[in-house]
């Protein structure tokens, strides 16, 4: 295997850093993580690997397209793998424009220096380069919901998202990411460029930003705070272990067929209020108190244009690159609760540096 120079955008954030400590740990090739650093990303979450010789930080926003060039010719990558993105659905409907910016301009300004290094390329590595783009299953919209339907459960549940289903976003972050894949898209279209694209569903494990439903759950029950759910909490999602959608993302990047998209999922199907008794049993097992946690469970009022249900049809990469899940969500759940309990430090500063960062 020839060693290549992987450039990973977003890499100090959830799912980039679970990505860079693949490829260190788990491969011998070479990575950059270029990240802004905005609230959610966290250099803290590659101390592992930071001291590394094949690792190396750039700190530039990808909307910055002079440090962005200068990137590309100082480390000359092979691969860009683009997961730098404003992710946070409430976020998105309070504030829009960042992720306008960020989702929409950042991944334009990104893709032209992409397409000038690649163009300038001796011929083997401009045929070899790649820019592998990673979304999100919600540019889908959403699914029909048992609930809402008078078909047969088992039938509504087996309706499932694929690499074909129509675009439909509900919110200006789904939107903000639906306009980037098309971007990519296009420019594959437009200039050959050689793009790869992936859609994955809801993501939790280690190293999870706070305010996400998973990780706020652990800490707000830790806390004594209350557990605010959606509505009535039957929305459903396809839940997917990090570090399992790191194996698939660099399994695309590596192997996968220029110009198609591979869908990424957990084949794991649960309601929210399923998944926030989940972590509460949980626990009530590991560290259990006079009451069960399950006690500070609150309704709240559901956030305009919720989708009801995502899930992932995952065949086509697991036909074509035989990617499958490793962790179930019982097991993925376990591991998550357990390291949040473990790792207090981490959770502590992150919390600290965010509340920073938005108040300066």
């Amino acid at each position: 295997m020839s060693i290549k120079t992987i450039l990973v955008t977003g890499g100090a954030g959830f799912i980039g850093s679970a990505v860079v400590r693949y490829f260190i740990q788990q491969t011998p090739h070479r990575v950059v993580n270029l990240d802004k650093l905005t609230y959610a990303g966290n250099l803290t979450s590659l101390l592992s690997v930071s001291d590394d010789p094949r690792y190396a930080f750039e700190r530039v926003d990808i909307g910055d397209a002079p440090a962005v060039k200068a990137v590309f010719e100082r480390h000359q990558p092979d691969i860009v793998m683009h997961l730098a993105a404003e992710s946070h659905v409430d976020r998105s409907i309070d504030g829009p424009a960042a992720f306008i910016q960020t989702n929409i301009v950042g991944t334009y300004t990104l893709l032209e220096q992409a397409r000038t290094y690649w163009q300038a390329l001796p011929e083997a590595k401009r045929t070899a380069f790649r820019f592998h783009h990673i979304s999100t299953d919600e540019v889908y919209g959403d699914l029909p919901h048992p609930d809402e339907s008078t078909a047969p459960p088992e039938q509504v549940l087996a309706t499932l998202f694929t690499e074909n289903t129509p675009y439909a976003p509900s919110s200006p972050y789904s939107a903000s990411k639906a306009s980037s894949d098309h971007l990519v898209r296009a420019w594959h279209r437009t200039y050959g460029l050689p793009v790869l694209v992936t859609n994955c569903s809801n993501n939790y494990g280690p190293y999870h930003f706070p305010e996400k439903l998973i990780p706020l759950v652990i800490l707000n029950a830790l806390a004594g705070k209350e557990l605010p759910v959606y509505g009535e909490g039957n929305q459903i999602r396809d839940w997917l272990y990090v570090d399992d959608h790191a194996r698939a993302l660099v399994l695309v990047a590596l192997e996968g067929r220029v110009g198609e998209t591979y869908n990424i999922g957990g084949h794991n199907e649960k309601r929210n209020l399923d998944v926030v008794q989940t972590i509460c049993a949980l626990l009530d097992d590991i560290q259990p108190k006079a009451m069960s946690y399950a006690e500070q469970i609150r309704f709240v009022q559901d956030r305009p244009g919720h989708d009801m249900r995502y899930a992932i049809d995952a065949s086509k990469i697991q036909a074509e690159l035989g990617w499958m899940p490793q962790e179930t969500f019982e097991s993925g759940l376990r591991k998550t609760v357990l390291w949040y309990l473990e790792n207090e430090a981490w959770w502590r500063a992150v919390q600290d540096q965010s509340y920073q960062r938005v108040t300066e």
